[in-house]
């Protein structure tokens, strides 16, 4: 038996690109900052933030890219994806990327009171667990 399922909560690093493939199937691609704070034996308070490479594939990407924006708030579960390919100059580049299985927009939109959850993306997503701690606004941006 196997596994293979990621778990995340962060803000977006910048909006949601999408594509079409040759067969017309939508991918949207983005980056997503999960942060970690802790306190140090010293008592100085640290803070570590951690990039992920996410991909969102047919309708779901459609609707990624049409209600997020950078520094929106998501949970997202996927599977880990590694792959190769090669840059402009001819190197071989490795990566690895969550791909969304399912998502939850979190919070509401700017300047609304209203869960983003509730809207046309509500459908493709999963409950939220209860993570034991509030999100503390735009304190949480690492950019």
């Amino acid at each position: 038996m196997s596994v293979n399922k990621a778990i995340l909560i962060g803000r977006l690093g910048k909006d949601p690109e999408l594509r079409y493939t040759p067969g017309g199937k939508a991918v949207a691609s983005f980056s997503l900052a999960t942060n970690e704070r802790w306190t140090g034996q010293d008592g100085q308070k640290n803070e570590s933030t951690t990039w992920h490479n996410i991909v969102a594939w047919g309708k779901q990407a459609e609707i990624i890219k049409e209600y997020l924006t950078k520094g929106r708030e998501i949970y997202i579960e996927g599977r880990i994806d590694n792959r190769s390919y090669e840059d402009k100059e001819g190197n071989k580049k490795y990566i690895s990327e969550i791909v969304v299985t399912n998502f939850q927009m979190i919070g509401g939109r700017p300047g609304d009171d209203r869960s983003a959850g509730s809207g046309a993306g509500a459908g493709a997503g999963a409950s939220v667990p209860d993570t034991g701690s509030s999100s503390n606004g735009d304190d949480d941006l690492p950019f």
